[in-house]
């Protein structure tokens, strides 16, 4: 899939960012609404929404694990340029949503279809039903999410309670990157050390939250937002979250399977967006998941952006831009 390059981008650019980051986009989200739904277990889980009254299309943004909505300003800001809507929530656990555990610090889901439920409550409580299109766009752990959702709770038919235009997923999680050695043996022995712990701990060689230099980070090569993203959270302490559970990565990696497993339940258009330097998620299992998927689904779309790494919506502007121009461009022909 080609991307067209243009030397003028209708999107955010890094020689701007500080400036509107403090100005435009700051006065945008500030006009946002905002609150608390109430999942099917009676949790707290924080949504917010930027809307116009003159805009007939909306996008509903699925954020991945440790992120919260507050982190992903620019993206709303730039979308709603678009004249899109945009509509978001934190997943249970983290960001402003409420955390499961005592240690405020781990990353916990006791099921993750709980995620699932989760994300079928926010839709119906965004009420998209007036819009003339709608859209998702998920992000890593998002991704499998929205997957799960789509396989499970979304049917693409005239029995759906929301008809969604198109999909897209940014370095979505189908596979967690590891060294080979430990493939085979990741999923049952979290759920075996899960099993023999009375409560939850983290995941071997995970800990409390802790912002890697930007030398040595593995999601972003921009310097500017990177640096954005960890003073937002120092500034907001109450949305850092640490490392995951060994609860967290057995259901995680149960749930990558069946992301894979079950290809065929997704007919809606897919575009899937992998970031050539990926070292967080699996870049092989996406290519699984697409080969898959492209067999049942003559809507499914994959962009490779070589030289990017893992958050391709908070990457440099070259690929940045072109992950921005690959999914509003998909979600266009998608109408």
């Amino acid at each position: 899939m080609d991307v067209a390059s243009t030397n003028i981008s209708p999107y955010t650019q890094e020689s701007q960012f500080e400036q509107a980051i403090n100005t435009d986009i700051s006065d945008l989200w500030k006009t946002r609404e905002e609150g608390y739904l109430r999942t099917f277990d009676k949790r707290k889980l924080f949504w917010c929404k930027l809307t116009h009254p003159s805009h007939n299309k909306a996008i509903v943004v699925v954020n991945g694990r440790i992120e919260s909505a507050w982190k992903y300003q620019e993206l709303f800001y730039d979308l709603f340029s678009q004249g899109y809507d945009v509509y978001s929530y934190d997943h249970r656990g983290q960001g402003l949503s409420e955390r499961l555990i005592d240690d405020p610090q781990m990353g916990y889901v006791e099921e993750f279809d709980d995620y699932i439920k989760d994300l079928d409550s926010a839709i119906k409580h965004f009420k998209l039903e007036g819009y003339q299109q709608r859209y998702l766009l998920a992000h890593s752990m998002g991704g499998a999410i929205t997957t799960r959702y789509l396989q499970t709770q979304y049917h693409d038919d005239e029995g759906a309670s929301i008809h969604f235009n198109a999909v897209a997923l940014s370095a979505p999680m189908f596979g967690v990157n590891m060294p080979s050695y430990l493939r085979p043996i990741a999923l049952p022995y979290a759920q075996l050390i899960t099993g023999l712990k009375a409560h939850p701990t983290y995941a071997p060689g995970h800990k409390e939250y802790y912002p890697k230099p930007f030398d040595i980070n593995p999601l972003s090569q921009s310097q500017i937002r990177y640096h954005w993203f960890r003073d937002l959270y120092e500034t907001m302490p109450e949305l850092k979250l640490g490392g995951p559970t060994t609860r967290w990565v057995w259901q995680g990696l149960m749930a990558c399977k069946q992301c894979i497993q079950q290809t065929r339940q997704i007919s809606i258009p897919l575009l899937l967006m992998q970031a050539g330097q990926e070292s967080i998620v699996s870049n092989p299992h996406q290519d699984q998941f697409f080969s898959k998927l492209s067999k049942t689904n003559d809507q499914a779309k994959k962009l490779v952006i070589n030289g990017a790494k893992h958050e391709l919506l908070f990457e440099q502007d070259d690929y940045r831009n072109q992950a921005m121009n690959g999914l509003l461009q998909f979600f266009n022909s998608h109408q």
